[in-house]
């Protein structure tokens, strides 16, 4: 995660140096400093109006509250391309659960360079996400990540934006801060209707290699800059951060591991503890904390097993909610399933995704968090799609809920912000095998076994097929 700075070589010119030499060593540090600023970089296409308000700004449904719900997190792919007929249906989907809280980064993940040139502004493709979610009435949210590559030691201009990995995942170098404050603000400016801003993104290039730990100095100062400039815009805008993975090791690791912080799931990564501390204590303050991770080690070891794992995730929101004194908790993102070498999450079948995923969003809300965003809701053209909320647009005949979706979005109905959980009889011989959630209208039962059960639960006697999520009315 190193930071990519631009290095221009200086040299030191002698006076006796030939005229036409220095001339010409001139005119290539005007060049270098002309492109780096800005001047003469290729502005086709963009505007100096990006504060301008965007569209027709949705009406916030009453006082903006600090808390979201749960809802998803829109990537690379998603419903506002494809066929008409198949992002017509998704747009017709998420209008009947209007509220559920739609995530959007501003650069990357589906948003093209908003500030490709200093003060020169393109915002198409992330207008387009921001009136998707105004017409499927969601509660819209803006993760401010990442940065335009003249912030970070790239060159400016329209064509030159590096979409490389390494690249999108690079901060802002210190001298650009308050540029990337200024951008967030303009961003708040143009989408009134969005209350609701997550600084950064995982960290992403604060890594301090020298070290061997987090730049969270570096992020903290991003972060309180950001945080002033989006208040200053509106008081009432709601500001949270840091984002950090939650990592942990195998629980016999001794290396950066937590002397405290561990389980039967592993142990936390004390770098990360460190980050999240010097946040919380010089942050400039938060409206809610952000956090995110997954049940599973930083090998991909579910322990004991994929269910038990997600103890993890009651365990970290309760530290968390702890060392915030109950700031209202965000999980940017969550796993439960571990990726193969290319990030691919297809290794079980859906209804154990499913199972285990409900498991994980009730371990969540176990520990104290209300908010969450599912990662990813559409795959690229055709083939499967493991674990998406619909199928692919790319044809008329996609853009269909997909048993993610029915938990996701039940999930959010059912346990609002501000749900009051209550606790209900399970037989003892089901409490090892099912997992239970219950509010006063609503229970939700996991099996979490391979086979099917007959359950009791609430009082009530019913079978089980294996892994099912069944929903259960008070």
């Amino acid at each position: 995660m190193g930071r990519h700075g631009w290095n221009s070589g200086a040299r030191r010119w002698r006076l006796t140096a030939l005229l036409g030499v220095g001339a010409a060593a001139l005119a290539l540090i005007v060049t270098l400093v002309s492109t780096l600023s800005g001047a003469g970089a290729d502005t086709a296409g963009t505007t100096r109006d990006g504060d301008k308000v965007h569209g027709t700004p949705a009406t916030p449904a009453g006082t903006t509250g600090p808390s979201v719900g749960w809802g998803f997190t829109h990537t690379r792919y998603s419903a506002d391309e494809g066929s008409a007929t198949a992002t017509g249906r998704v747009e017709d989907r998420l209008s009947r659960d209007a509220g559920m809280p739609q995530d959007q980064a501003i650069m990357g993940w589906g948003a093209d360079n908003p500030e490709p040139v200093k003060g020169r502004y393109d915002f198409g493709a992330l207008d387009r996400r921001v009136d998707f979610m105004r017409r499927t009435g969601a509660t819209p949210v803006i993760t401010l990540c990442c940065s335009p590559d003249w912030m970070k030691g790239g060159r400016a201009g329209v064509d030159n934006t590096d979409w490389s990995q390494a690249a999108l995942e690079t901060a802002p170098t210190p001298d650009h801060y308050q540029d990337y404050a200024d951008l967030a603000a303009t961003v708040a400016r143009r989408y009134p209707d969005v209350r609701h801003f997550i600084v950064w993104n995982e960290f992403k290039g604060f890594w301090n290699n020298a070290k061997d730990r987090w730049d969270y100095e570096g992020y903290t100062e991003l972060y309180n800059l950001v945080y002033k400039a989006l208040k200053a815009v509106d008081k009432d805008i709601m500001v949270g951060g840091p984002y950090l993975v939650m990592d942990s090791f195998d629980p016999r690791q001794t290396e950066n591991a937590s002397a405290t912080l561990k389980g039967d799931w592993g142990v936390m990564d004390q770098r990360v503890v460190d980050a999240f501390d010097y946040w919380n204590t010089h942050k400039a303050g938060a409206d809610f904390v952000v956090v995110d991770g997954s049940s599973y080690t930083n090998d991909d070891d579910v322990l004991p097993d994929e269910f038990a794992a997600t103890e993890k995730l009651t365990y970290v929101s309760e530290w968390v909610r702890g060392r915030t004194h109950d700031l209202p908790l965000w999980w940017a993102e969550y796993y439960v399933e571990p990726a193969d070498g290319q990030d691919r999450r297809d290794g079980w079948t859906e209804e154990h995704r499913v199972a285990v995923q409900a498991t994980g969003m009730i371990a969540l809300v176990r520990g104290g968090a209300d908010s969450g965003f599912y990662w990813n809701p559409e795959d690229g053209k055709g083939g499967d799609c493991a674990g998406c909320l619909w199928s692919t647009t790319d044809s008329g005949d996609g853009g269909r809920a997909l048993p993610m979706y029915d938990l996701v979005s039940r999930f959010g109905k059912a346990f609002p912000p501000g749900t009051k959980y209550e606790t209900v009889s399970v037989a003892r011989d089901d409490v090892p095998n099912v997992r239970v959630l219950a509010s006063d209208r609503t229970v939700l039962v996991v099996n979490t076994l391979g086979r099917a059960i007959s359950a009791q639960v609430d009082g009530k006697r019913f079978d089980m097929k294996a892994y099912e999520v069944k929903w259960l009315t008070r």
